[in-house]
């Protein structure tokens, strides 16, 4: 039996705990971008340059994939729900504490403190889609997840900016952390739909590296990961330094940059249960491709002095793009993992957030070069990667259950 012992068994079991991990995601991806366009402010705030204070996003991402791969093995041992209530108390008590911040240097290890030890809840909501729902019906509840990643994205990166001459920005994380607190009561209460059997024993070290030795020895886990990896290094390169983007190419403040970022993560909010009922449908193999066409056709876009409005139209296809791909792969993921599926989630969620404190980095080095520059590299790179993703996902077709079938 693969799901685990106390795993929701009705439909209607299943609809509430999507419900409330989707708004646990919701929640976690608002806080960890609702800092990319306050990065102008922050750094006037504490002194310091652009660069500096913008390693606020690799220090928390990194340490979250950092962590997501520890909570992935854990979670295979002592079940799913310790790990997800222990995390997102974690979240929340560190999203409060990020307020007593008094230099950029103390911002960082909050942010980073966070990221490492919250990164068991995204993981295992994915790993829990794949305990309880078939391979061919898995689109639509990840859409839903990834629509939520998206719409955190999208809300915070605006509400950040337009919150903050508010309520400064110790008020928005203390605000985060108090609806964080009410989601992990109300997940507290419906905790017996988390699952709780141990469903598999590593007895040493060595049957550790074995699982991930399986899960990248086959064509098809090496692509997925490399993908993933490269997915992650792209969108949070381009992504987290669009505030700076638009106050430099289009001298916007802090609101105007808000809503100029609005549109990135609208189309998997909006659209994201919809593309998941598609990949049911029709499968992986075409929409993957397209998916980063997509994604490197806006940043390109980004390269030109356009209007605004081009722009933020821009910003939106960025967002469809990763819409159409990390959901997608992450599907792949669930088949990859059998009876280990926390470790092969955790492999991912690791892969993806190692890329995206990576890409944020790279990003801000190649920024030396100038926009456009940095624009035109990443942008060159994701287009070849959807040319090679065209033969490399061919068999990706739908009603393929068993990771077996395919190499």
């Amino acid at each position: 039996m693969k799901y685990p012992l106390t795993a929701p068994k009705s439909q209607d079991q299943r609809e509430r705990l999507l419900r409330l991990l989707v708004t646990a995601t919701f929640l976690i991806f608002f806080q960890a971008y609702m800092v990319a366009p306050l990065i102008p402010h922050l750094a006037v705030a504490f002194k310091v340059s652009s660069q500096t204070i913008g390693l606020i996003v690799p220090a928390y991402l990194i340490p979250y994939g950092i962590g997501s791969l520890i909570y992935g093995f854990l979670s295979d041992q002592i079940g799913r729900r310790r790990i997800i209530l222990t995390s997102l108390l974690a979240f929340v008590v560190l999203t409060c504490f990020t307020t007593t911040a008094q230099s950029a240097s103390q911002l960082i290890f909050w942010r980073f403190l966070t990221g490492l030890c919250a990164s068991g809840v995204i993981p295992l909501a994915l790993t829990l889609i794949g305990d309880i729902y078939p391979y061919e019906r898995r689109g639509r509840p990840m859409g839903w997840i990834f629509g939520a990643m998206a719409g955190g994205m999208a809300f915070g990166s605006t509400f950040g900016a337009l919150l903050e001459p508010l309520i400064t920005w110790r008020g928005i994380f203390l605000g985060v952390g108090i609806l964080g607190a009410l989601v992990l009561s109300l997940l507290y209460l419906q905790r017996h739909l988390l699952g709780n059997a141990t469903r598999s024993t590593i007895n040493n070290i060595r049957d550790l590296l074995a699982t991930y030795k399986m899960l990248l020895g086959s064509g098809r886990g090496r692509r997925t990961y490399a993908y993933v990896l490269l997915n992650g290094i792209f969108h949070s390169g381009v992504y987290t330094w669009l505030g700076l983007y638009f106050q430099q190419r289009y001298g916007l403040g802090e609101v105007g940059i808000g809503l100029a970022l609005l549109g990135y993560g609208v189309p998997g909010f909006l659209l994201g249960p919809m593309i998941g009922c598609a990949v049911d449908r029709w499968g992986r193999s075409w929409l993957l491709p397209t998916g980063f066409a997509i994604a490197g056709v806006a940043a390109a876009i980004l390269m030109f002095h356009l209007p605004l409005v081009v722009a933020a139209v821009a910003v939106t296809l960025l967002s469809l793009g990763y819409d159409m791909t990390q959901p997608l792969l992450a599907g792949i993921v669930t088949s990859l993992g059998g009876k280990r599926g926390g470790q092969a989630m955790g492999l991912n969620v690791f892969t993806l957030f190692i890329g995206f404190g990576v890409g944020s980095f790279l990003f801000g080095e190649v920024l030396r070069l100038g926009l456009s520059a940095a624009l035109f590299l990443f942008a060159a790179i994701v287009l070849v990667a959807a040319l090679a993703a065209i033969p490399l996902f061919r068999s990706e077709a739908p009603n393929v259950v068993s990771s077996s079938e395919r190499t």
